[in-house]
């Protein structure tokens, strides 16, 4: 999964943004989609939040290239919903670069509101050029 990131966003180093951690503490709430051929062509790291009882968080979506506009994307984030749901939870949360206007576009389609945008970080090892976009989807009956 971490090896695909970087290829599916044309070379972009987005993978420090899925360290391994991730994979092995969150994959009974993480999700993976494959094709007919069994390749990944989909996947959704998130995690109920252990400080905020209810919430849970999409932390990172990647759907292959040529499986984009496919309807994969949106099907990764209403199991993670439903799933969530079912564990309790009643807000899914995700963020977003300010930059990346698709992905904005993408979730408000989807049930997503915007919260919230932050500013850029400028620290000390930390590369955040954009800032991000806060985004949330309260989940009804």
């Amino acid at each position: 999964m971490v090896d695909a990131v970087d290829t599916w966003w044309g070379g972009r180093r987005l993978s420090a943004l899925l360290p391994s951690l991730f994979l092995e503490h969150f994959s009974g709430t993480s999700l993976v989609a494959e094709d007919a051929d069994g390749a990944m062509a989909g996947f959704l790291v998130g995690f109920d939040s252990p400080d905020h009882p209810g919430e849970s968080y999409v932390h990172f979506v990647g759907v292959r290239p040529d499986a984009r506009g496919s309807g994969l994307g949106r099907e990764l984030h209403d199991r993670f919903a439903a799933e969530a749901r079912q564990r309790g939870t009643t807000t899914v949360r995700c963020v977003t670069s300010t930059v990346n206007t698709a992905s904005v576009a993408f979730h408000t389609s989807i049930g997503f509101e915007v919260e919230g945008v932050d500013a850029p970080v400028a620290a000390a090892g930390v590369d955040d050029t954009d800032g991000h976009v806060r985004m949330v989807r309260r989940l009804t009956d």
